[in-house]
């Protein structure tokens, strides 16, 4: 399991703790998802604090000189939100990305396919 990076939230913290549980029975989570696994949960930090945000005062909100504007909040949340997307399909959270992903057991890794295929010849070639 990759190391939680000391930067993230609380809320980042939890979410990473959600999803490598489920990343992990299906074997598709290594070291070296350090990185996009902490931006996933860093975004999604942001995207849950801005929509509290949004649902506390709402999508329009008085601009200094009185004028309804649209909530800052709403475009951090909407930022968030394709960082998410963009990150989960990497993982395959969605349903469309997880029908491409492929987690081969191990003893069917192309490498070693090619590896026995050479052992294989070799055996041959020595007439065993």
């Amino acid at each position: 399991m990759p190391e939680c990076p000391p930067q993230l939230s609380p809320i980042a913290r939890q979410e990473r703790i959600r999803i490598t549980a489920e990343l992990s029975k299906l074997n598709l989570v290594t070291h070296l998802d350090r990185g996009a696994l902490a931006t996933y949960c860093g975004a999604y930090a942001l995207w849950a604090e801005a929509m509290e945000q949004i649902q506390k005062y709402g999508m329009m909100v008085k601009s200094p000189t009185g004028y309804p504007i649209q909530s800052p909040h709403l475009a951090i949340a909407n930022r968030q939100a394709e960082i998410m997307m963009r990150v989960s399909s990497e993982f395959g959270f969605t349903p469309a990305s997880r029908s491409r992903l492929s987690a081969l057991p191990p003893d069917q890794l192309p490498l070693l396919d090619l590896a026995m295929d050479e052992y294989d010849e070799e055996e041959a070639g020595n007439g065993s």
